[in-house]
């Protein structure tokens, strides 16, 4: 798992995201088999994500509806991106 204060790799990332879905198929009590039958996703990618961390959009949607997780997705590139204070100036009057 990465820290907030290192820069993180896009496979650090992925990693950490497929540490987190184990956590909460344990917490569900969810055997992979389990998590596949409720998903939709083969039992293949599942592994696949757990073991290599690789997965695709659509799989990892359904994996997060089956867990209950689906509304973590709605911070996901959320935060606005401003390059100078006079853009967090100019958003506050917006009421953004």
């Amino acid at each position: 798992m990465f820290s907030l204060l290192d820069e993180p790799m896009p496979g650090d990332v992925s990693a950490a995201i497929a540490e987190r879905m184990v956590a909460r198929r344990k917490e569900h009590k969810m055997s992979q088999t389990d998590l596949a039958v409720q998903s939709g996703v083969s039992l293949g990618s599942i592994r696949r994500f757990e073991q290599r961390h690789e997965i695709s959009l659509t799989a990892l949607v359904n994996i997060a509806f089956a867990l209950g997780c689906e509304r973590d997705f709605e911070s996901l590139f959320a935060r606005p991106y401003y390059e100078t204070i006079d853009d967090v100036i100019a958003a506050r009057k917006r009421g953004a």
